[in-house]
């Protein structure tokens, strides 16, 4: 498989915000992410770096 998860970067560190992440598209003000299941969340987020290896999509919040 080549799904990975995404994580909103914070000062706290990584926060998973969706496992098996399949889809991740630009739409208004952020991004659009769809999974494997069909499930999609909105972030007012990103992308601030991929690990591909690791199957992991970094995300960063953008200012309000």
């Amino acid at each position: 498989m080549c799904e990975a998860n995404a994580y909103l970067l914070g000062d706290g560190g990584e926060t998973l915000i969706m496992e098996s992440v399949d889809e991740v598209s630009p739409e208004g003000d952020g991004l659009k992410l769809v999974n494997i299941f069909g499930e999609q969340k909105f972030i007012r987020a990103a992308v601030h770096s991929l690990s591909l290896v690791d199957h992991k999509v970094f995300l960063k919040e953008l200012d309000r």
